[in-house]
């Protein structure tokens, strides 16, 4: 039996790296998806806050994220399945 490490170690390296990527990624989705919208009257620093436009960016980010782990893991199955 010979074991290709050279090839092994290509697999290893490349799985770590997707699996880092893909958790990063539905993490930052989670962590959008968490932003509140402010409560009405809500002042920070004495100043009203204004965070509609940020909520709204962030949840925008956090579908992004997830588009690209289902993207992702899409390719993944395509290449199993080819």
């Amino acid at each position: 039996m010979n074991i290709d490490w050279a090839a092994l170690g290509s697999v290893f390296g490349v799985s770590l790296v997707a699996t880092v990527v893909l958790v990063g990624l539905f993490t930052l989705g989670i962590v959008g998806l968490s932003k509140q919208q402010p409560a009405a009257g809500a002042t920070t620093g004495g100043t009203a806050t204004g965070g509609g436009a940020s909520v709204a960016l962030a949840r925008v980010g956090a579908y992004i994220c997830f588009a690209l782990c289902v993207a992702a893991i899409t390719y993944g199955i395509y290449l199993i399945v080819d």
